[in-house]
């Protein structure tokens, strides 16, 4: 090929030279031109001979194309690469592309099936598996095919250009269909092909913590803090909550020195983080240390007040008497006198202690301004202290058995409710997003403690004793404090 254009510009360059010569020839003999060929003569004019010229070159160009046109046949009979091949090349291309082009919109539009038969086009004309089968995957999805689905993506596999978007799309499969072992190699996989891709970070961090993996999971966690996806106050506190559960693990395990160190550990990562607290309190409990036990406490209640830090700091001193319990709890109910916690757990407080009008006082109108299972419940036990009739007693009982229950563990992603704090919604399945506060205003208590009402306010008819077991399980479903047993300590 090279050779035959180097002919073409050397014949070009010839003539255009020989063009020239005779130029000049005729300029210096200001004469016609004489061409004698076998005995003939001919003699041309100046003007004859600049056409005759010209006619000369254009039949050079013509002898010149159709010598081109010639070889060109000859080359695309034989099979090689012509002019012709790259114009049927180019019309494959153009077709290949539209159809490529309307598999993507079918896809968007939803229509399944008419993308996987313009992703079939799309390759007979194309011959790109890497545009074609990833159409291919993605409408088979769509349509339900997973198993064609599946094999489209084990397909770009083959081409190290594709892998990870066939990993992905299979770890994406597997999580579906809830297969989270084999989900979580996948993820594992992907996130060594690209460490910084977010979407594979999220997924990975949440099967491994599904998983129960949770040292895997800080190292995830820390791989998107160094990607820059995630806030470092973000990160400082679902690193508590996965160090939390580590300890939770090692408890499990009875390995009382390392619990102690993940426990405290989980609390100076977050130390508002409540659950952490109580652990990390627990564990100076555990070797004698009130002093740090108190201060870890105390910290996590100026944030935020909870009943079960009121339960960690009760452990510090299990013996000591009601009175003595009343006088140390200052220390908490101090931080936030005003807050609706603290007014509830100093009420209880004075009830046991058999301090009736105080612990009135002290819940003022909560019972009526905020009525909760545990307030009602509350004023029920004053009633009962301060010696009043049991059908007032009883009307306490009724309301707080049908209140809602006040605040509670509730996902901020589906809404969920849980008896206790957890990393993992086990609705949702979402990562830390419990948090402490009113389920919504459809979330109440379960309806089987109305249940309890005809035995609380009196019935017609003596309750059987199955309906008495019953009614017992309902009360514990809703939450309700013992008031028989305060009613037994007042007398």
């Amino acid at each position: 090929m090279m050779i035959w254009s180097l002919l073409k510009v050397v014949l070009f360059v010839a003539v255009i030279a020989g063009l020239t010569f005779g130029a000049g020839r005729l300029t210096d003999t200001g004469g016609g031109l004489q061409i004698a060929v076998y005995g003939y003569e001919v003699t041309l004019g100046p003007l004859q001979a600049l056409v005759g010229a010209l006619l000369l070159v254009v039949a050079v160009w013509l002898l010149l194309k159709a010598i081109g046109l010639l070889v060109a046949v000859l080359k695309f009979l034989n099979g090689d690469e012509t002019a012709v091949s790259r114009y049927f090349d180019r019309n494959r291309e153009r077709k290949g592309y539209q159809a490529l082009s309307e598999g993507m919109i079918a896809l968007a539009s939803g229509e399944a099936r008419v993308a996987l038969s313009r992703a079939a086009k799309a390759q007979k004309y194309l011959g790109k598996p890497e545009l074609t089968t990833l159409l291919t995957a993605q409408a088979a999805e769509l349509a339900g095919d997973s198993a064609r689905a599946t094999e489209a993506y084990k397909a770009l596999l083959t081409d190290e250009k594709t892998r990870f978007v066939g990993v992905r799309g299979l770890m994406l499969q597997k999580v579906a269909s809830g297969d989270k072992a084999t989900a979580l190699k996948l993820a594992e996989k992907a996130f060594a092909m690209k460490p910084r891709h977010t979407e594979t970070q999220d997924v990975l961090l949440q099967l491994q913590a599904s998983q129960a993996d949770w040292k895997g999971a800080r190292t995830t966690l820390g791989a998107k803090l160094r990607a820059g996806t995630l806030p470092r106050e973000v990160f400082r506190r679902r690193d508590a909550v996965l160090a939390l559960q580590e300890a939770k693990t090692v408890f499990d395990e009875s390995a009382s020195i390392e619990s102690r160190e993940a426990a405290i550990e989980a609390n100076k990562l977050s130390p508002d983080l409540i659950p952490a607290a109580a652990m990390a309190a627990r564990s100076y409990i555990a070797k004698g240390d009130a002093k740090n036990a108190t201060r870890v406490l105390k910290k996590a209640w100026e944030a935020r007040p909870h009943p079960d830090l009121a339960a960690a700091f009760a452990e510090i001193e299990p013996t000591e008497s009601a009175q003595a319990r009343l006088k140390r709890f200052k220390l908490l109910t101090a931080i936030h006198p005003t807050h609706e916690e603290t007014r509830l757990l100093l009420a209880e407080l004075n009830l046991a202690a058999e301090d009736f009008p105080a612990a009135r006082r002290i819940i003022g109108d909560l019972a009526t301004s905020h009525p909760t299972g545990r307030s009602l419940a509350i004023m029920a036990a004053i009633e009962r202290g301060e010696g009043a009739d049991d059908a007032v007693v009883r009307g306490w009982l009724a309301r707080a058995l049908t209140a809602p229950r006040g605040p509670q563990w509730c996902c901020d992603k589906c809404q969920g409710i849980h008896a206790q704090w957890t990393p993992i919604c086990d609705n949702c399945g979402a990562f830390d997003t419990l948090s402490w506060r009113e389920p919504p205003e459809g979330s109440r208590p379960s309806s089987t403690g109305t249940e309890l009402l005809p035995l609380i306010v009196g019935s017609p008819k003596p309750v059987a004793e199955a309906k008495v077991a019953k009614a017992a399980e309902a009360a514990q479903d809703a939450e309700i404090i013992d008031i028989e047993a305060i009613a037994r300590s007042a007398n």
